[in-house]
């Protein structure tokens, strides 16, 4: 059963939240090499909630992929995407528009060639880091919907913080496999963005 987020205060962070912003790199935005639709619109977004966790003083923390150049999901070693965010590249670099503030933990994933990893928590600390933030409640938004942010945010579930997904901050691949990954998500516990329909919903999600 979904679940919907109150939308009384526009951006509701409070004390004991955290935000986590997914995978918002070059590659993944339009001219990237694999462009989600409309990737960079939730940068403007984002940087609204990021600039509002400073005000707060709720920890941000950016996700990456950081691929190495013969990493296992690339079709060159048989996998299904083609090569992008390859460590130290300009496709791996954060969207240059995005706020990321000088010291706000970056975490890298997918870092070794033998290992995918699509969820911020796959083989990284940060849910040691989000633990020793006292966060219990935590925001995601981020590239891409259907991927990096549904797998973030079932993971951040299994380690037993509330999620909740930011509103406009998503975008993902396809119409279908997000709508799939929004359902997934509301079913396993995360809160949705405000009262929406699953098709207005679905549609925002993915940027249509």
């Amino acid at each position: 059963m979904s679940v919907f987020a109150d939308a009384s205060d526009p951006i509701p962070l409070q004390p004991g939240d955290a935000l986590v912003v997914v995978d918002v790199q070059r590659d993944f935005c339009p001219g990237g090499a694999l462009a989600v639709p409309e990737g960079d619109a939730v940068v403007p977004v984002l940087n609204r909630w990021v600039e509002q966790a400073e005000a707060r003083g709720v920890p941000v923390f950016f996700t990456r992929d950081w691929h190495p150049a013969d990493h296992t999901s690339f079709v060159g070693q048989g996998g299904p995407w083609p090569p992008h965010c390859v460590q130290g590249t300009e496709g791996a670099a954060f969207h240059p528009d995005l706020h990321v503030p000088d010291d706000a933990p970056i975490v890298s994933k997918a870092t070794t060639a033998a290992a995918e990893a699509y969820s911020g928590f796959d083989t990284t600390d940060l849910a040691a880091q989000l633990r020793a933030a006292d966060a219990r409640r935590v925001w995601v938004g981020g590239l891409a919907t259907d991927y990096c942010v549904r797998a973030t945010a079932l993971d951040a579930l299994a380690e037993g913080f509330a999620v909740h997904l930011v509103p406009d901050g998503m975008r993902g691949i396809t119409p279908d496999t997000s709508a799939t990954a929004l359902a997934e998500m509301a079913d396993a516990g995360a809160v949705l963005p405000d009262g929406d329909d699953p098709a207005a919903l679905d549609a925002r999600a993915t940027g249509l």
